[in-house]
């Protein structure tokens, strides 16, 4: 089995800053591509950002220039770095990691339990 736990998450005001973390952990040989995804209510879960095993990243257009996502896949674990942050950024974030080859040899998707970002004054 694999999990995610996600940290990070809570109350900020518009313009500040929070970092998000989420670490896997159980039968894990290598993990492919670790992401954030997000659902704001009454809107359909998105993407935010995501990242592979080499390094490559992708962000949705609304976060570019100030959501950075980075990883360590010793610990295999990402990190969401969101700055400049707006009330549009409201949402339950939850984390994904994906094509992760176990141990014995299987692949498997996981995703996180999800984290609450509020951003209000």
């Amino acid at each position: 089995q694999v999990q995610l736990v996600e940290s990070g998450g809570g109350l900020v005001q518009p313009g500040g800053s929070l970092r998000l973390s989420c670490a896997a952990s159980g039968s894990i040989f290598s993990i492919y591509v670790m992401g954030w995804y997000r659902q704001a209510p009454g809107k359909q879960r998105e993407l935010v950002a995501f990242i592979t095993s080499t390094g490559s990243t992708n962000y949705a257009d609304s976060v570019k220039g100030r959501f950075t996502i980075s990883r360590d896949n010793a610990k295999n674990t990402v990190y969401l770095q969101m700055n400049s942050l707006k009330p549009e950024d409201t949402a339950v974030y939850y984390c994904n990691a994906d094509r992760i080859r176990t141990l014995e040899g299987r692949y498997l998707e996981v995703w996180g339990q999800g984290t609450l970002v509020t951003v209000s004054s």
